[in-house]
């Protein structure tokens, strides 16, 4: 009888530092990700490089992006094999609906033209659509995205400054907070 008195305890002590180790290791692991997620510094320049490009589009037509200055525009980046890529898309086609006039979405597709414009046939979006390639990749890191993931999306003012910058993917609340500030 006494030995089940004391292992009782030790059973809840044993219990309660697993679970203190875990919940570190668990906040560790989660700064970790932050850190290495996290925008970093944006490449001198590259909002101005940013504004004098363009980009062809899936229909073989041409996107400057000096063309949505003056309001805000959400850039994403994305490809179709990224799915919280392929899970965002349709709500950023609904906020582009929702603030047509007010606000400017643009999505740069960092991928084969031909698996982009296969996908759009299946799951067409009304917002402007920019092949990047591989080169947008190099685009999303001059503008801070330094793990080069996907989805990554940035915020630009009006005036053609970043406001904000997500890596990963957006959720309703991002997108309704960006657009009570103006961006």
């Amino acid at each position: 009888m006494n030995e089940a008195v004391v292992s009782r305890p030790a059973s809840r002590r044993r219990m309660l530092l697993t679970a203190g180790v875990g919940a570190a290791a668990a906040l560790a692991g989660g700064g970790l990700a932050w850190w290495r997620l996290r925008p970093g510094a944006v490449a001198e320049g590259a909002p101005e490089g940013f504004w004098a490009s363009g980009f062809d589009t899936p229909d073989g037509g041409h996107l400057p992006m000096s063309r949505f200055r003056g309001q805000p525009l959400l850039l994403n980046f994305w490809a179709t094999w990224c799915p919280p890529c392929i899970e965002e898309l349709p709500l950023l086609d609904a906020f582009q609906q929702e603030q047509a006039g007010r606000w400017n979405v643009v999505g740069l597709a960092i991928d084969q033209p031909s698996a982009v414009r296969q996908f759009l046939g299946k799951v067409p979006v009304r917002f402007p659509i920019g092949m990047a390639g591989l080169g947008g990749t190099d685009l999303s890191k001059s503008l801070g995205n330094q793990a080069g993931g996907l989805p990554f999306t940035v915020v630009f003012g009006p005036e053609g400054d970043i406001r904000q910058r997500r890596m990963g993917k957006l959720y309703r609340r991002d997108l309704d907070q960006w657009a009570s500030s103006g961006g």
